[in-house]
């Protein structure tokens, strides 16, 4: 059994019947733990030969051995056309797959580097690894702004000993530094910063434990960051977010130094980072040979 479903197993067998459970020797001084990731997984599209990054089944079996080898029990994926395209990568006797209820647009979906093929939509969602368990809430359609081609958040809980609440999204592109307001991409990811805003205080009010994962198009580790001051603060108290790859180098694409794919928690949750366990995957080989152009990254966290 994984150990991590073994250690939360014996907790909720502690909790249920007040006794203290007989442990595994190596938990006995250790707090059981979670590994987050998120992973922009490029147009993955659910048919062979489909997606505006066209895969074979030697494509989607790559990608399973990428989410096995990368060793996470919730991973919060970006830029899948479906459930039926998730499930190809995260296997339902493994994982169980929650995904945006955004309806597809009226867009074509033709894909601008080849016009030949088409994706109907980029999606968020989530993977959890089999017997963790956890609550589905309201996705936040307010990030898409009205608009139907812009991405919802997906919200869960994953109801450990201490809860933690979980978003993840995928923002708009073409601002990922500054803050031109004549630009209109600007314009509306600093809006969508408003709307994350609004969701991090009501996690503050409510005094829970969060993080916000996925594909941010903003490089929010550059010092000062406009978008990051606009959203992170402490009012209410807890309001301040902690960006968990800060003064880390990106080294997914070589010419890219500073991460744009973030795993950011509340000061709360700060705690039970367990040091050191923010990591990004390397897929290996050259950047050509990669399954996509984005590597996970991955945060280990205490249940409790």
């Amino acid at each position: 059994m994984n150990r991590i479903i073994l250690s939360l197993s014996i907790w909720t067998t502690a909790l249920l019947f007040g006794c203290a459970p007989i442990r595994d020797p190596d938990l006995v001084t250790a707090k059981p733990t979670i590994r987050l990731a998120s992973w922009n997984l490029e147009h993955l599209a659910a048919n062979n030969g489909t997606g505006c990054r066209a895969r074979t089944d030697a494509d989607y079996q790559a990608l399973r051995d990428h989410a096995d080898r990368l060793g996470a029990d919730v991973i919060a994926f970006q830029e899948v056309e479906n459930e039926a395209a998730a499930k190809r990568v995260f296997s339902p006797d493994q994982w169980t797959v929650v995904i945006s209820s955004r309806p597809h647009s009226a867009r074509p979906g033709t894909c601008r580097e080849n016009p030949s093929l088409t994706i109907l939509k980029q999606a968020v969602g989530f993977a959890v690894r089999k017997g963790i368990s956890f609550s589905r809430n309201p996705d936040i359609s307010e990030l898409a702004l009205g608009y139907p081609d812009l991405r919802w958040g997906v919200d869960i809980t994953l109801n450990l000993p201490k809860p933690m609440r979980l978003l993840a999204i995928h923002l708009k592109s073409g601002c990922n530094s500054g803050r031109a307001e004549s630009d209109v991409d600007c314009l509306n990811i600093f809006r969508q910063g408003e709307v994350l805003e609004r969701w991090i205080d009501a996690r503050a009010a409510a005094r829970e434990d969060y993080a916000i994962l996925g594909d941010w198009n903003r490089r929010t580790g550059l010092s000062g960051d406009a978008f990051l001051l606009a959203v992170s603060n402490d009012d209410p108290p807890g309001g301040r977010l902690i960006m968990t790859n800060a003064g880390i180098v990106a080294k997914c694409v070589q010419r890219y130094k500073e991460f744009i794919d973030h795993i950011a928690v509340g000061d709360r949750a700060a705690a039970r980072i367990v040091p050191g366990s923010f990591a990004e995957y390397s897929y290996g080989g050259p950047e050509d040979s990669h399954p996509s152009d984005h590597c996970p990254s991955s945060l280990t966290i205490t249940a409790r």
